[in-house]
């Protein structure tokens, strides 16, 4: 909860119901860890609960686990025979120490124009703006054009296990009728040459988070001992660190980069795709990950005591491939590291890319122009992933589309996960306009 310091911190200004809505979600801890660890989203689900009851919906209440907590809602559509339109989110947060962050990160303070939190841009954010957004049309007495399924899952910062996946895998009927989902991570602003550029999320790279294991002999630590599984996991991770995977463009990758190119007065077939794209400065944040696989080693494990040799090392690895490349990549890996290292395999789940193009994609660029006027909308690749990668089991071709006219200068790649977390007030005005008049349209 908010301490009286935070309260002076926050800016006397009145905020907009979006925003108040996003600060009420931020204050409530829903810190996922992983591995089953996390503060349950159930607090925010009740919250989310009493809010579209108010509208007049009936949403179901989905525990995979004690707490972990997910929230479904239909909105009926003025054309029922339309495929339906999953407009989802998620509950969850990432971790955040208070002790590396100017406020608390989960007071919802208000200040320089901004909300600041865990969860201000991933993505208690776009909650806010689904709800407000639908709000907008019912208490108007509107429909959506077509049956809009209102989703807010648990566990998405923990690959969806508690969340989108246990939902899909046990309860489908829930997304009966949908075609088309939108959520999180797209639709957002970048500055381009000084013109404002919107990108919408049409691919997501396949994940797989690994466990290297290295094996030696536990001995005294005062031996001399070269059967030393600390050293054998060592090499092996500073081999796969320091890898340089290839530039590899797909369809939507060539398409952002012509189209960059373009805009900056170069020819794409004389620059370097990513030297072109880390020209975008801060914009450059989420679109370089997408031009090559990348495999990070995030987490060491190894020993118990300072003067015993132990006979296991372990290294966690997060690795995200292009859709195509999953196995190629799992294979090269192999070789990096070498036969002598067993590899097992955490957490799988697949890559995506769908069309820019289509009746959504067409309804999307429509709503950014219309409250942006002559703002350009490109196509790119999500470097993570989100709760599409569930929903495409069903058949749902899904979009990042979570809308938000930002400052040129704000690193908002950065916000993901990051220190200070924070989403200027008048972006979530923005995309809750946006999003209703999506709603309305398509």
């Amino acid at each position: 909860m908010p301490t009286e310091l935070d309260e002076e911190l926050s800016e006397t200004v009145e905020l907009s119901e979006t925003a108040k809505v996003a600060r009420d979600l931020i204050r409530i801890d829903t810190s996922n860890r992983g591995g089953g660890d996390a503060n349950p989203e159930r607090p925010a689900a009740d919250y989310v609960v009493a809010y579209l009851k108010d509208l007049g919906l009936e949403p179901v209440v989905i525990e995979s686990d004690p707490g972990r907590a997910s929230v479904v809602a239909r909105v009926a559509g003025r054309e029922p025979g339309l495929p339906a339109l999953v407009l989802h989110g998620h509950l969850d947060v990432v971790p955040a120490d208070p002790a590396n962050w100017s406020v608390d990160p989960f007071a919802g303070v208000v200040k320089d124009g901004m909300l600041w939190g865990r969860g201000a841009v991933d993505m208690k954010d776009m909650d806010a703006m689904i709800l407000t957004a639908t709000a907008e049309l019912l208490r108007a007495g509107e429909q959506p054009r077509r049956d809009v399924i209102l989703a807010f899952f648990a566990d998405e910062e923990n690959g969806g296990k508690y969340g989108s996946h246990h939902l899909v895998e046990h309860f489908p009927e829930l997304f009966a009728g949908a075609g088309t989902a939108i959520s999180e991570v797209g639709g957002y602003s970048i500055d381009i040459a000084g013109n404002r550029a919107y990108l919408i999320q049409t691919g997501e790279k396949a994940l797989d988070w690994i466990r290297l294991r290295a094996r030696g002999t536990a001995a005294h630590g005062s031996r001399v001992w070269h059967d030393n599984a600390v050293t054998r996991l060592a090499e092996a991770i500073a081999a796969l660190g320091r890898h340089e995977w290839p530039i590899a463009l797909c369809d939507t990758t060539r398409e952002l980069v012509d189209e960059i190119a373009q805009l900056v007065g170069e020819d794409p077939k004389e620059i370097n795709p990513e030297e072109l794209v880390l020209s975008l400065g801060k914009g450059a944040g989420f679109i370089q990950a997408s031009l090559r696989n990348t495999s990070n080693p995030t987490v060491l494990t190894a020993g118990y005591k300072h003067n015993v040799i132990p006979d296991t090392a372990e290294a966690l690895v997060d690795v995200r491939t292009l859709p195509t490349e999953q196995e190629e990549v799992r294979a090269e890996i192999q070789r990096i590291v070498g036969d002598d290292i067993e590899i097992e395999i955490v957490h799988s789940d697949i890559g995506l890319e769908v069309p820019f193009t289509g009746e959504l994609v067409d309804a999307m660029k429509a709503a950014l122009e219309a409250h942006d006027p002559g703002a350009k909308v490109l196509p790119y690749m999500l470097s993570g992933g989100t709760d599409n990668k569930a929903l495409a089991r069903l058949g749902i071709t899904g979009y990042g589309f979570a809308p938000l006219r930002l400052p040129a200068d704000l690193d908002f790649p950065g916000m993901f996960h990051g220190v200070d977390e924070r989403v200027p007030l008048d972006a979530l005005d923005f995309g809750h306009r946006v999003l209703a008049d999506l709603l309305r349209s398509y």
